[in-house]
C-alpha cells in the first residue's frame, strides 16, 4: 500500500471516529442556568471572552435585540452556540431587559508534538489531525483528542501491534492555551508462530502458503517480515485462498471460518481458517456476446478459456482484459467484459457468456501534467504518444507513461483517466509525476605535500532549467593533472526526436593515478554528436571528432612496450580524425529502477585514415531485467570490446645508447625489446648514428586499451588492474596496461528492502571477466570471478553504491579490494 493510501486510510479513520463521537449535551448544560421568563431583549451582553470576539458570538446567536425570548429560545442558542465548538461551558440568563451570554472558552493549541511513531509518519499523522482541526492554533478539544488517542491505538493493533501505548499530555499555558504532545510507544509486533488450515485434503499446507503475504515465523522473517501480523494483510492472503481454489476450479469452495488468537503478552499471533474445497468443475460451453465492435472470431480468439478445460478464474480474467484492453486501443476506453457463469452442480460444469459492452467511442480532450514543478510541460508532451484529439488509446497511454519514465526525471509516474463533466465520450488524461534531482554536482579541495593544492568541480544537470537538455561540466587541477571538460546534448534538435549535440575536452594528466600503466599526455578534443531515432526503442547514433593526444613516457618509469610504441626523445603527439556509429535498443521500465525490458547498444568507433594511427574499436554491452517474481528481479548482463589496427603499420622509431636490440624468445619474428646500455638515461637525438627508425608497430595503440576491475565491472577487484601487466626497466613492480580485448558478464539478482522505498536496493551478484592483449590470447581459464551484495541508493546527498565482493577464482598478485563504494552529490 503506497503512503497516500495509508494517509487517505488515515484521514477517514480518525474523521469516522470524532464523527462517531454523541453530541454535546446541551439541554443538560443549559439546565444549570435558571429558568428564564419571556421578556422581551433590549440589549445582549456576552460576558467570559478573552481570544473569540463578540461578533463572532453574535454570528452564531439565534437571537437579536428586540426579539421576545422564552425558555425554549434559549435553550437553542445554547445549542447553537455549542455547535461552534468554541466554547466548553455556556450559561444564557438576564439582567432586567438584557439578555446575558457567559461563556467559557476551550483553549488555543499552541503546540502540537508527536513522538515515538515510526509505523505511520509523522508527515501523514499531522495531515490526518490537522485534516479533523487538531492542529496548532485551533481550538482544543478534550474529547477530540481521546477519541483519535482511540482511533491511532486502533490503527497500530491493525498491524499486528497489540502492545502500543498511546499517551496524550495536556499541559495548561497563560491566555487559555496548552501544549498537546502525544507520545506513542510502539513496541513490537506480535509475530504469527502458526497457520493452520482445517478441512484442506486435495492440497497441502506449504503449496497453498507459498502465495500468502503472512508466513510463520522463519529464520529469514527479519529480513522479509512475513511473520508480523497485520489485519489487512491477512483480509488479503484470504482472498488469495479464495483465487488459489477458484484458479483450479474449485467453484463451491468456501472459507467456512476464521479465528486469530494471540498470546497473553501479546507477542504471538495464531492464526486458523477452516475451509471447504468441494468438487472440481470443468467448462462447458463458452460464447461472447454483446457489441464486439471488431470482427466476432477476432474477440474470440483472445478468450483463454474453452470447452472441456478446467474451470480458472485468473483465464477468465485474462481474457477479460485482452478483450478490454483491445476495445481501450480503438477509442473504448469504457469498454467492460463480463463474464457471466452459469453453474450446473449435477454436471460439475459451467457455461460461460462473455458479454461485451463497449461503451461509447471517447475522443482524448487534453493531456495533463501535474507534479513538475521544475520540468517544462512541453518536455513531457514530446514524449506522449496519446494526442489531444485523437481517439482514445490504452497502448499509446502506456506507452506515454514508460517513455516519461525513461527520462530518468521522475521517480514515480501515474496515469489517471478522468470524464469530463457533462460528456460521455471525452475524456482527458492527467500525467502526475514526483521529480527528482536530476543532476549532480561534486566539490574537492585538498592539499598534500606530494600534489600540493588540489581543486575539483562537476556539475551535471540531465535536465537544464527544465529544458530537457543535458548539460556537463568538470574543471580539476591540481600537481600532476589538469582537466576541464563540457559537453552538451539536446535530445529534441528536431521536433521528430533528433538529438544534437557537443564535447569539447582538454587535459593534461598522469595515468599513475588511475592504476593504469605509468605515463603522461596531455590531450584535447572536440567532437559532434547526433542520434536519430527508428522506432519507438530502437535509435542510431554518430560522432564526429577531432583530437590530438600528445604521449610522454620515461624509460625506467613506463613498462618499455609503451616506450618503444613512441619516439626515442620519450614523447610523441598523435593527431586524429575520429569517427562513431552505434545502433541502440532501449525497453527498459524505468531509467532509475527498473525491473523490466532490456538495454543493449553496439558501436564502431575508428580513426579516420589520415589519422597518425589508423584503428578501431569495437563495441557490445547488454543488460535484460527479469522480473521472477512481485519482489524478485533478476539483472543479467555483458559488455565486449575488441580493438585492432587496420591500413599502414605505425613506424616507431627507436634508438639505443650502447645497448643492443634483442628478441625476447630467439624468434625474429617477435618485436624486439629494448635492452639498455650503460646509461639508459642519456639522449639518443635522431641525427645520432645510433637513431633507427626501421621497427614497426600494429594492434590497437596502447593509450585506447581496454581495462576492467572495480564497481563498473568486476568487483572485488581494484579498478583498472585485470588484464596484461608489464614492468618498467629496472624495476619489479607490474603495472596494468590494459589489452585489446575485453569480456565482462554479470548476474544480479535484486531483493526487496527493508524500506519501502524504490530509491534502494539490494542485490546480490556473481561478476567474471578480463582483458586479454587480443582476441587470439582470450582464455576461459583467465576469467576472473567474485560474488556479494550491494546496496545502490539515490539518496537526499546523491546516488550511493556500496559493494563488498569476494573474488573466488583470482591468481597471485590479482590487486584485490573487496568493499568498494561511489557517491556523487546531487542538487
Amino acid at each position: 500500500m503506497t503512503r497516500p493510501t495509508h494517509r487517505r486510510l488515515l484521514v477517514l479513520a480518525l474523521a469516522s471516529a470524532l464523527s462517531a463521537a454523541p453530541a454535546l449535551p446541551a439541554l443538560a448544560q443549559s439546565a444549570t442556568a435558571a429558568p428564564v421568563a419571556p421578556f422581551a431583549v433590549s440589549d445582549i451582553r456576552v460576558d467570559g471572552l478573552q481570544r473569540i470576539s463578540a461578533g463572532t458570538v453574535f454570528t452564531y446567536l439565534p437571537i437579536e435585540r428586540g426579539d421576545t425570548v422564552d425558555q425554549d429560545q434559549v435553550g437553542d442558542a445554547i445549542r447553537a452556540l455549542y455547535k461552534t465548538g468554541f466554547f466548553e461551558d455556556i450559561a444564557i440568563g438576564r439582567q432586567g431587559s438584557i439578555l446575558v451570554v457567559t461563556v467559557t472558552e476551550r483553549p488555543a493549541i499552541n503546540k502540537l508534538t508527536l513522538s515515538g511513531n515510526k509505523d505511520i509518519e509523522t508527515e501523514d499523522l499531522m495531515k490526518g489531525l490537522a485534516d479533523i482541526g487538531l492542529t496548532e492554533g485551533n481550538t482544543f478539544d478534550r474529547l477530540s483528542l481521546d477519541r483519535v488517542t482511540q482511533e491511532l491505538t486502533r490503527q497500530y493493533n491493525n498491524r499486528g501491534k497489540y502492545n502500543v501505548a498511546i499517551t496524550p499530555t495536556v499541559t495548561n499555558l497563560p491566555r487559555n492555551r496548552v501544549d498537546v504532545a502525544i507520545a506513542v510507544e510502539e513496541g513490537k509486533a506480535a509475530r504469527i508462530q502458526h497457520i493452520n488450515l482445517v478441512g484442506n485434503e486435495l492440497f497441502d499446507d506449504e503449496q497453498i502458503l507459498d502465495t500468502w503475504e503472512s508466513g510463520e515465523h522463519n529464520w529469514l522473517s527479519w529480513y522479509r517480515r512475513d511473520d508480523q501480523y497485520s489485519r489487512e494483510k491477512l483480509s488479503g492472503d484470504l482472498e488469495k485462498l479464495n483465487n488459489f481454489y477458484l484458479d483450479r476450479g474449485y467453484v463451491d469452495f468456501a472459507i467456512e471460518s476464521t479465528q486469530v488468537s494471540i498470546s497473553p503478552d501479546k507477542q504471538d499471533m495464531f492464526i486458523t481458517a477452516g475451509v471447504t474445497e468441494g468438487e472440481q468443475y470443468k467448462v462447458s460451453s463458452v460464447q461472447v456476446t454483446g457489441d464486439t465492435v471488431l470482427p466476432k472470431e477476432e474477440v474470440e480468439a483472445m478468450v483463454l478459456v474453452k470447452p472441456d478445460q478446467i474451470f480458472s478464474r485468473r483465464l477468465l480474467e485474462i481474457s477479460s482484459d485482452a478483450i478490454t484492453a483491445t476495445l481501450g486501443n480503438v477509442g473504448y476506453a469504457f469498454a467492460q467484459v463480463n463474464p457471466i457463469p452459469d453453474v450446473n452442480r449435477e454436471d460439475k460444469t459451467v457455461g460461460i457468456t462473455m458479454q461485451v459492452v463497449p461503451g461509447p467511442r471517447v475522443n482524448v480532450r487534453r493531456v495533463v501534467f501535474k507534479g513538475n514543478s521544475r520540468t517544462a510541460d512541453e518536455v513531457l508532451r514530446r514524449e506522449m504518444r496519446q494526442f489531444e484529439g485523437s481517439w482514445y488509446s490504452q497502448a499509446a497511454i502506456d506507452r506515454s507513461k514508460i517513455r516519461l519514465q525513461g527520462l530518468g526525471y521522475f521517480d514515480t509516474v501515474d496515469v489517471e483517466t478522468q470524464q469530463v463533466p457533462g460528456s460521455h465520450d471525452q475524456v482527458d488524461v492527467v500525467y502526475t509525476v514526483n521529480e527528482v534531482a536530476a543532476g549532480s554536482f561534486v566539490f574537492g579541495l585538498g592539499y598534500s605535500a606530494l600534489t600540493g593544492l588540489s581543486t575539483q568541480v562537476q556539475v551535471s544537470q540531465n535536465n537544464f532549467l527544465g529544458s530537457g537538455n543535458r548539460i556537463a561540466v568538470q574543471a580539476q587541477r591540481n600537481s600532476y593533472l589538469q582537466r576541464y571538460d563540457f559537453s552538451f546534448m539536446n535530445p529534441y534538435f528536431t521536433d521528430n526526436g533528433v538529438s544534437l549535440g557537443y564535447n569539447l575536452r582538454w587535459s593534461e594528466f598522469d595515468n599513475s593515478d588511475f592504476n593504469t600503466a605509468q605515463y603522461s599526455s596531455t590531450s584535447g578534443v572536440g567532437q559532434v554528436v547526433m542520434g536519430v531515432p527508428i522506432t519507438e526503442t530502437d535509435s542510431v547514433t554518430a560522432l564526429l571528432g577531432i583530437d590530438s593526444n600528445q604521449i610522454f613516457a620515461r624509460r625506467g618509469r613506463t613498462p618499455e612496450s609503451l616506450v618503444q610504441y613512441i619516439d626515442a626523445v620519450g614523447q610523441r603527439t598523435f593527431h586524429a580524425w575520429r569517427g562513431e556509429i552505434g545502433w541502440g535498443r532501449n525497453t527498459l521500465n524505468s531509467a532509475l529502477t527498473p525491473t523490466r525490458g532490456t538495454n543493449q547498444r553496439i558501436w564502431l568507433e575508428a580513426t579516420l585514415p589520415g589519422s597518425t594511427v589508423e584503428y578501431y574499436k569495437l563495441n557490445y554491452s547488454f543488460s535484460k531485467f527479469w522480473p521472477l517474481s512481485r519482489h524478485l528481479v533478476l539483472n543479467t548482463r555483458t559488455d565486449l570490446g575488441y580493438g585492432d589496427s587496420y591500413g599502414d603499420e605505425f613506424v616507431r622509431n627507436v634508438c639505443f645508447t650502447g645497448g643492443s636490440m634483442v628478441d625476447t624468445d630467439g624468434n625474429p619474428e617477435t618485436p624486439a625489446v629494448y635492452v639498455p646500455g650503460p646509461d639508459p638515461t642519456e639522449p639518443c637525438l635522431p641525427d645520432s648514428p645510433d637513431y633507427i627508425n626501421t621497427i614497426t608497430a600494429d594492434g590497437l595503440p596502447f593509450f585506447e586499451n581496454f581495462y576492467a576491475g572495480g564497481v563498473r565491472s568486476v568487483r572485488g577487484f581494484t579498478d583498472n588492474t585485470l588484464g596484461p601487466k608489464e614492468a618498467a626497466l629496472g624495476s619489479n613492480y607490474l603495472q596494468p596496461i590494459g589489452g585489446a580485448f575485453k569480456t565482462t558478464g554479470s548476474l544480479e539478482m535484486f531483493f526487496p528492502t527493508l524500506i519501502e522505498s524504490s530509491a534502494a536496493r539490494v542485490s546480490a551478484f556473481i561478476d567474471v571477466g578480463n582483458v586479454f592483449k587480443d582476441f587470439d590470447t582470450w582464455d576461459a581459464g583467465e576469467l576472473r570471478a567474485s560474488t556479494g551484495l550491494a546496496l545502490m541508493w539515490r539518496s537526499p546527498m546523491g546516488p550511493i553504491s556500496i559493494s563488498y565482493a569476494y573474488p573466488f577464482r583470482k591468481e597471485e598478485g590479482d590487486d584485490l579490494e573487496r568493499l568498494q563504494f561511489t557517491f556523487g552529490g546531487t542538487f
